[in-house]
């Protein structure tokens, strides 16, 4: 079972988030030198910073390609423009460090299973923003699908979700999803974030 590691100046927010922390063994740090020192031993844990206080080392995790493998972002006031900026640079979660229980056990749950966590506000950006064309690069990469496939990614980047595809295209919702795992499994992807940061 994978470690979660609390990051965070603020020992406040370092408090409530070992409240939140019930399945998993977890250890927290005030200092990067400590925390860094456990992933060298640790690689495999997840990384859960509160941005607010450690936003200056986790910059420059990013910009020198120096991030943990599993590392969530967590802010008071998660904004839109942020979650693309970290997403887009490999990061594997992010959303409100205030979120109820629930959604925080979801996060987890998720990003063990190496998929992308955020918040439905921000994942419904990314699949918008990213909707307009798919990038020359990638079009090759369509031609793996078939055609109903190809019309499911459409709908997918597009922000639809399955339900409403299975209304557009007249099929079940069953039929839907199958379409989905399928579309994940040509293009080597594990959830929608990473099909459309894959396409866009």
């Amino acid at each position: 079972m994978q470690t979660i590691l609390f990051f965070s100046y603020d020992y406040t927010m370092l408090q409530e988030l070992e409240k939140k922390e019930d399945r998993h063994p977890f250890e927290s740090f005030d200092n990067e030198a400590g925390l860094i020192a456990y992933i060298k031993e640790n690689p495999d844990s997840i990384v859960v910073a509160d941005y607010d206080s450690v936003s200056h080392e986790v910059n420059d995790w990013i910009s020198s390609d120096k991030a943990p493998k599993n590392l969530i972002i967590l802010e008071k006031v998660p904004t839109l423009a942020t979650g693309r900026f970290l997403i887009s640079h490999g990061i594997n979660g992010y959303g409100n460090s205030r979120m109820q229980k629930v959604h925080y056990t979801q996060m987890i749950e998720t990003v063990s299973s190496s998929q992308i966590w955020t918040y439905p506000e921000l994942t419904a950006a990314l699949v918008t923003l990213n909707s307009n064309m798919i990038n020359a690069d990638a079009k090759p990469l369509i031609q793996r699908l078939s055609d109903k496939e190809k019309e499911v990614t459409f709908y997918i980047l597009n922000g639809f979700t399955n339900a409403a595809i299975a209304n557009k295209m007249d099929i079940s919702t069953r039929t839907v999803k199958a379409h989905v795992s399928s579309i994940f499994q040509k293009l080597h992807v594990n959830d929608r974030v990473s099909l459309v940061l894959l396409l866009k």
